[in-house]
């Protein structure tokens, strides 16, 4: 199976993944305080996510990702959702991208079609009590495999080209994934890890090891990291370097942290080159696929282009 990415890094040097979403769409006035993050808004607002995706892909990104992250069948029923109204949401976080990508194409028809990727977020996503950044979830690998099974059969049949497993905290939820992803034979996937640093992921376990796992897997066709400050991606970019021949994927937050107590960013004074400069050191430390997590926006991913044939 040709790898859906590569055809894109053989014509530019680099893949441009899109920025945030739920940060976006709050900095155009949504209100995600709330359970469900930007899965909300495929309920309350679709036309406001629709924008976003399409003014990344006027910024350049090659790959857009759906606003699936959070949707879940669990995340949907606790907040009082049927499972038919579930998958119909989940189905609208790609239709939504599609209409984007079919609207920019109408505009731009000289682009090489962009890519859909099907954001499918961590378990600890779904309880929403942060846990996606540690780990601990205290649950049986069967029990992660049913529950990405479930929500990746609905994105399999929707047209998206490939799965985002996003913000991956611990080595058992990326065995089942990576298990879970066998019975979709024709879909391809990245697997991105959140990090605590320059050598651990979230849960403490080595980074190093679970990009070594990663290697078994057929399907996952990139590796890398998500959702983790700046200033520790390049020792992590060269660890993947040195475990895998996958493609590795970057895309960090803006170096910030958030104050779940008073539901703010707070600024970090360790942290104070710009985006684009940070890019330039990833790029050449190896990464061929760059975006941008929490607090990135349109103009940041623009920047990007600096980096492309």
């Amino acid at each position: 199976m040709k790898n859906l990415i590569e055809s894109i890094i053989e014509e530019k040097g680099l893949a441009i993944l899109d920025g945030a979403l739920a940060t976006e769409l709050e900095a155009r006035g949504a209100n995600l305080n709330h359970s469900l993050w930007s899965a909300k808004l495929l309920k309350e607002n679709p036309q406001l996510i629709q924008q976003v995706h399409y003014d990344y892909l006027m910024a350049g990104a090659n790959i857009i990702t759906t606003a699936s992250y959070q949707a879940s069948f669990d995340g949907f029923a606790k907040n009082g959702y049927s499972k038919e109204e579930a998958i119909s949401l989940i189905r609208l976080s790609v239709q939504l991208a599609l209409q984007a990508k079919e609207q920019f194409l109408k505009n731009y028809p000289q682009q090489k079609p962009p890519l859909i990727a099907a954001s499918i977020g961590p378990y600890g996503a779904s309880l929403a009590d942060g846990s996606e950044y540690r780990g601990n979830y205290g649950v049986s690998i069967a029990t992660l495999e049913m529950f990405h099974y479930e929500r990746m059969k609905i994105l399999a049949e929707t047209g998206a080209d490939i799965f985002a497993f996003e913000t991956i905290p611990c080595k058992e939820e990326a065995t089942a994934l990576m298990e879970v992803v066998k019975q979709f034979p024709t879909m391809q996937a990245w697997i991105s890890f959140s990090c605590k640093d320059g050598q651990h992921i979230s849960s403490g376990e080595s980074f190093s090891e679970v990009v070594q796992l990663i290697n078994q897997s057929n399907n996952i066709i990139a590796v890398g990291v998500n959702c983790t400050a700046p200033l520790f991606i390049p020792s992590l970019l060269n660890i993947a370097k040195a475990n895998t021949k996958k493609l590795i994927i970057v895309y960090p937050n803006k170096g910030e942290t958030w104050d779940a107590e008073h539901k703010c960013w707070i600024s970090t004074s360790a942290h104070t080159s710009s985006y684009i400069d940070d890019a330039k050191i990833w790029f050449k430390a190896g990464a061929n696929i760059i975006g941008g997590c929490c607090r990135t926006n349109p103009s940041d991913i623009q920047q990007l282009q600096q980096l492309t044939h």
